[in-house]
């Protein structure tokens, strides 16, 4: 509990201080018109996603706010990361769907995806109380529930709509509060590369937990649990199909192995970025890009094919306060940023050597609780 509470102290001190001062990329073919960066307001009165037409410059504008049909809302101590985890709001490609979870109403909505248009397909339960997370691979979907016991639930994607399998809702055997400690929440799922195994990020336990995906969707009963401490946040998978696992507590990124049974076996020793409060990652044209809340900044990582983590650009980008959750979009040749202290985006240009240039910011209408941000 000490280490929880000076790690929060730092949560706060760098995010005082800001404001007196995933997944691989994707090919950028899209039909149904504009291209579009999507954020999640997360805002408590009523949550909505606003969208940003992006042009081939990797410019945006402001084009449209739709409500989700739910509520934000805020872990307990969150200061520049109200729901202190990764993909929130995530865009699936295959069935041209956009999750968002609303965490102040235990539910998820699904929209249907046309360009720079959503429309609401349906608003369902999540399985518990306060989602965070959103893992999608095939015509699966899982979400993550950060609240009390925190829980994992499985839907089966038909038509643009999503249907609840029965009987998968596993827990993770947490004690959290609803909310949850910012600092103690489980931060992401997400599947494997081969759709076998689902992992879950654990704060308050320093766990990676990995169930066993089985043929008709459900989980193994029980996931392997692996301790990883300090903090496991946000993950990735890199090359040979390696985890590359970021830790708060200690600002470092990480690579493993996964076997078949779910146990993680250590690939590339832990590289820290020299910065504060690590949590967020994505990866764009080979390199791994790292948001640093607490310091307010990007960190630039490579990570190579023995699993070896290269610290390439401890300040990829700097001045971003309160830098939280990433996306990538044209196939990772533009990185945006959303910046949980001042309510805006960072867009940035990714040239071929991975240095960032910076292109613009842009202000989130009611994004005093965002969270979540996706591409097209």
């Amino acid at each position: 509990m000490n280490r929880l509470i000076r790690i929060a102290t730092i949560f706060s001190i760098a995010v005082l201080a800001s404001t007196a001062g995933v997944a691989a990329p994707q090919p950028d073919d899209d039909a149904g018109g504009r291209h579009a960066v999507f954020v999640q307001t997360n805002d408590p009165r009523g949550n909505s996603i606003d969208v940003y037409d992006r042009n081939s410059d990797g410019m945006l504008t402001f084009a449209a706010s739709y409500p989700t049909g739910g509520a934000g809302s805020r872990a307990i101590g969150a200061s520049s990361d109200p729901l202190a985890s990764q993909d929130s709001l995530v865009y699936d490609r295959a069935h041209r769907l956009l999750f968002a979870v609303n965490a102040g109403s235990d539910s998820v909505s699904v929209f249907d995806v046309d360009g720079d248009r959503l429309e609401l397909n349906q608003v369902v339960p999540s399985g518990g109380p306060f989602p965070v997370s959103v893992a999608v691979r095939g015509n699966l979907a899982y979400v993550l529930d950060a609240g009390l016991a925190g829980f994992v639930s499985g839907f089966r994607i038909e038509d643009g709509h999503v249907e609840p399998i029965e009987g998968s809702t596993r827990t993770l055997g947490l004690a959290n509060t609803n909310p949850p400690f910012f600092l103690s929440s489980p931060a992401q799922i997400g599947f494997t590369p081969d759709g076998k195994q689902l992992l879950v990020t654990t704060k308050s336990n320093n766990m990676v937990d990995v169930f066993q995906v089985q043929k008709d969707g459900q989980l193994s009963t029980q996931p392997v649990r692996n301790p990883e401490a300090p903090l496991p946040f946000a993950f990735v998978f890199g090359p040979g199909r390696l985890l590359v696992l970021v830790n708060a507590g200690n600002s470092s990124v990480a690579t493993f192995t996964i076997d078949p049974s779910g146990t993680l076996t250590p690939a590339g020793a832990p590289v820290s970025d020299g910065q504060a409060a690590a949590c967020w990652i994505v990866e764009a044209r080979g390199y791994q890009y790292v948001s640093n809340t607490g310091s307010n900044d990007i960190s630039q990582y490579r990570v190579r094919g023995d699993g070896a983590v290269v610290l390439v650009n401890a300040t990829a980008a700097s001045g971003v306060p309160g830098a939280t959750d990433m996306t990538t979009a044209n196939g990772g040749k533009f990185l945006y940023v959303l910046s949980g202290s001042s309510s805006t985006v960072y867009a940035y240009r990714v040239e071929s050597d991975g240095s960032l240039t910076f292109i613009q910011t842009v202000a989130v209408p009611d994004g005093a609780n965002m969270e979540g941000i996706a591409a097209n």
